[in-house]
């Protein structure tokens, strides 16, 4: 390790297992799922792209998601996958706080599209004879770059804030990846304002960005109750279930990678969190999707 008497500028991360006989394995899973988490979500931003019947708010939304957890996935696994090959597992400071930014920017705009893309389910089921008026292509661009946006803003003072810490420990990140708790955990600094940020952000900003997520779907859901028809009430339902079915996952997900104690536990979470999530968000809408399915059928 290079250090001098008060700064540890390389990282250990704990990495996803010490057992030397199980990093080529694990190396040749991860590889399988980060290359099949690219197909994926490459292939339903080219479909979105090509097909004509797909170019819809919904589907510029969708396409956007894929784009956010394609850069999130490359963010975490690659780096994961060249500790488990070269099984060496170390990082420079100016690395994991980088990747740290890039890591939380893409999250937090996922969380904030997430919640555009719930106003889009509320608009297409509540007003659906305003559709094309509201969500036309200048309000989508504007709300998917709000998202962004976001991100931008909720990632930088918890950057900054970083930059501020200094490290004299050997101890490592308990993770394969770098991210906030586990770097405040082995800092020598006082992290008393990076904890009071991190809470203020997660209140004010969380919790209004979970809000604006689920607060649609109680209009949502007393306007499908009022539906004549079982069978409109069964299509509203099903054009919801997988925008649901993934902020389920995304939220359940990060609460337990965040707010677990437990370092084996936290550890599993994150690489459903980090590694899964980007490859289950895609398989969720194309499976449960009429459109995606005849346009793939179309076009391969």
């Amino acid at each position: 390790m290079i250090t001098n008497e008060t700064e540890l500028y390389i990282l250990v991360l704990s990495g996803l297992s010490d057992v030397p006989s199980l990093q080529l394995p694990l190396f040749l899973v991860f590889l399988l799922v980060y290359l099949m988490t690219l197909t994926v979500n490459l292939l339903i931003v080219l479909l979105i792209c090509t097909d004509s019947h797909l170019q819809t708010p919904m589907y510029f939304f969708l396409g956007t998601l894929a784009c956010l957890d394609m850069s999130c996935s490359s963010v975490t696994t690659p780096r994961m996958l060249f500790d488990l090959y070269a099984q060496r597992r170390l990082i420079s400071i100016q690395a994991c706080i980088t990747q740290i930014y890039f890591f939380f920017f893409l999250i937090t705009s996922e969380t904030a599209l997430l919640s555009v893309m719930s106003y889009d389910r509320y608009v297409a089921i509540c007003r659906p004879l305003h559709y094309t008026q509201i969500m036309h292509w200048k309000t989508c661009v504007l709300l998917a770059s709000g998202a962004l946006t976001f991100g931008l803003i909720h990632t930088l003072p918890h950057t900054l804030f970083l930059l501020n810490l200094t490290f004299c420990s050997s101890k490592p990140l308990q993770s394969f990846f770098c991210d906030i708790p586990q770097l405040l955990q082995v800092s020598c600094s006082d992290t008393f304002f990076n904890l009071l940020l991190i809470h203020f952000c997660g209140i004010l900003f969380g919790g209004g960005v979970l809000a604006l997520t689920f607060s649609p779907y109680i209009i949502i859901l007393n306007t499908i109750m009022k539906m004549p028809s079982k069978g409109m009430r069964s299509k509203a339902f099903y054009t919801c279930s997988s925008h649901l079915t993934v902020v389920f996952i995304f939220y359940g997900t990060s609460f337990f990678n965040y707010f677990n104690q437990n370092a084996k536990d936290s550890r599993a979470a994150s690489v459903f969190f980090a590694v899964l999530n980007p490859l289950l968000n895609p398989l969720i809408y194309s499976l449960r999707n009429q459109d995606l399915k005849k346009s793939l059928k179309e076009n391969c």
